[in-house]
């Protein structure tokens, strides 16, 4: 009988949570536990460029598939991931951190080995990553499957970074299989169940206006079928947040589009503001998406569900998980809904642009008509992402952007992540030229993996919105210009890729128009003005420039 370890152990629990594939860069003291996992019957290695790129790519797999697992060495692989790891930390998402580690024997010694500070202490990046994770373990033969069960129970429950350190010689340790099913779902009191549904009730019985505003951490609890019951009930105005786009769907009736406090489009901001109650489920208020916290809720009018408690008109009650708050709010709705004003009609306007040139206003315009149902859409920090706000979304389709950590560059391997996630749906990269530069190597393992993703390449020639918000001019805002359509034939050998590079909208709408089903990986390279930027950026940028200067 083959003998079952600390790291088959592990790979057991990961499936339990749901992880397919564990994202990573090979090093010596991971090396032994890598063969287990190559070994592995439902798990599959995903090799990366770098460990920050392994990371983000861990991330976006998260995004689509509720958890994902990070594999790096000890000290210089584990620091180039932690970047990726904390905006794990800073947007909710399960990542779970395996760093292979020198033997326990050589860390009791304190031996002066390779990936050390060469001081004897072997604990200085498990304390770094504590900062950025859940819950963190330095595994022995003696606490392995009890620590795997507490930082990998944690992280699900709290939906957030859980970090293991897994020395070479504990990953070879015999232990007994998993006995029984993880326990990671967050509890409810029933006191404060019912408190706050008296709460909610007084607020809602005598309301006439009542609006629901939805972000990204309900669909990190997975509410979008309990929100889209809540809507069938009364089709109330509703919106979300550019970092909740998707959430709610938005061809369903009451969506009156995305909430930037004051950088909304005319008539949003006083839907969802002015009203008898606002319920607000997972919103976490950003100064850029808020256009530097010009949101304006009175809260006595406030119903707030996040993910372990919520709050009515400032009383908080607690223990109480969102799906037990929205599960009360439901019978609520049932039960006064029908006194509440309906959301108005509101369609998206279109301006018309004469330019043959392709402008910010014109490739949104060919982006909406592009987007099909089902479609995973990343959007880079900057344009890419403030003009993807305007968007309206198709059923079933997923938007992926990184607005509070913020990190350029973070969508491209994501997009690979979110590829190997969800293989059977159109993955669409928006994505600035000086994001790419910085992860770009990851399109070689897009390539390597006959991976279809389309990316679109917005070339303005630099970083344009530093350039909005201070040194228009300066050199530090300019990057070198690259060959781009170049690059999938520079980056694999052996991968199937198709380039274009447009500069007028006629032809970006061509090239549109045969990428309905692209069967090859597909880089369209965008030119732009340097200095256009989408309508809600606009404001963005002005606001960070004030408070940036004091």
């Amino acid at each position: 009988m083959q003998r079952f370890t600390v790291g088959d152990y592990l790979l057991a629990r990961l499936q339990e949570i749901g992880v397919g594939h564990l994202f990573g860069v090979p090093g010596d003291y991971n090396l032994q536990f890598l063969d287990r996992v190559i070994a592995h019957r439902d798990i599959g290695w995903v090799g990366c460029a770098n460990e920050l790129n392994a990371a983000y790519a861990a991330d976006g797999y998260a995004r689509c598939r509720g958890a994902a697992a990070l594999l790096t060495t000890f000290g210089v692989g584990e620091l180039s991931a932690i970047n990726g790891t904390a905006g794990s930390f800073a947007e909710y998402l399960p990542v779970i951190h395996i760093v292979g580690a020198p033997a326990s024997e050589a860390q009791k010694r304190g031996d002066c080995v390779h990936h050390t500070l060469g001081d004897g202490d072997f604990r200085h990046f498990l304390r770094m990553a504590g900062e950025v994770s859940a819950a963190t373990a330095q595994l022995s033969p003696g606490n392995a499957t009890a620590e795997i069960d507490r930082v990998l129970a944690t992280a699900m429950r709290e939906q957030r970074p859980g970090y293991l350190m897994l020395a070479v010689d504990v990953a070879e340790a015999e232990v007994a299989p998993p006995a029984a099913p993880l326990d990671a779902a967050p509890g409810s009191g029933e006191q404060a169940r019912q408190a706050f549904r008296a709460a909610a009730e007084r607020l809602l019985q005598p309301a006439r206006r009542v609006a629901l505003l939805a972000d990204f951490l309900a669909a990190r609890w997975r509410q979008q079928a309990a929100l889209a019951r809540l809507r069938r009930l009364r089709a109330v105005p509703c919106a979300t947040l550019l970092m909740g786009k998707g959430v709610l769907d938005e061809r369903q009736p009451g969506y009156v589009g995305t909430y930037a406090a004051a950088g909304s489009e005319p008539g949003i901001c006083e839907l969802i503001e002015q009203t008898d109650v606002t319920i607000c489920v997972g919103v976490r208020f950003t100064d850029t998406l808020t256009a530097g916290f010009t949101q304006n809720f009175a809260a006595s009018r406030l119903i707030d569900l996040q993910p372990f408690a919520a709050s009515v008109a400032g009383e908080r009650f607690g223990p109480l998980n969102m799906a037990d708050a929205l599960s009360e709010l439901e019978a609520l709705f049932a039960r006064y809904g029908k006194g509440w004003a309906l959301a108005p009609q509101v369609q998206p306007v279109e301006t018309a642009d004469a330019c043959a040139d392709i402008s910010q206003n014109a490739f949104w315009q060919a982006m909406q008509r592009f987007l099909q149902p089902g479609d995973i859409i990343l959007a880079d920090q900057g344009t890419a992402a403030f003009g993807a706000a305007a968007l309206r979304l198709p059923p079933g389709a997923q938007l992926v952007v990184q607005p509070l950590w913020g990190s350029i560059g973070y969508t491209l391997p994501a997009a690979f992540g979110a590829q190997i996630a969800a293989p059977a749906q159109r993955v669409i990269l928006i994505i600035g030229d000086g994001s790419a530069q910085l992860t770009i190597q990851e399109l070689g393992s897009m390539l390597r993996d006959g991976q279809t993703p389309i990316i679109f390449l917005l070339n303005n020639e630099g970083y344009t919105v530093e350039r909005a918000i201070h040194g228009a001019t300066q050199r530090y805002n300019d990057i070198a210009q690259w060959n781009w359509t170049a690059l999938p034939q520079a980056l694999c050998l052996h991968g199937q890729a198709q380039s274009w590079r447009v500069t007028e909208c006629v032809q970006l709408d061509e090239v549109m128009a045969r990428l309905q089903a692209p069967g090859y990986l597909t880089l369209v390279e965008v030119v732009m003005p340097k200095d256009d930027l989408p309508p809600l950026l606009h404001k963005v940028t002005a606001c960070l420039a004030q408070r940036n200067g004091g």
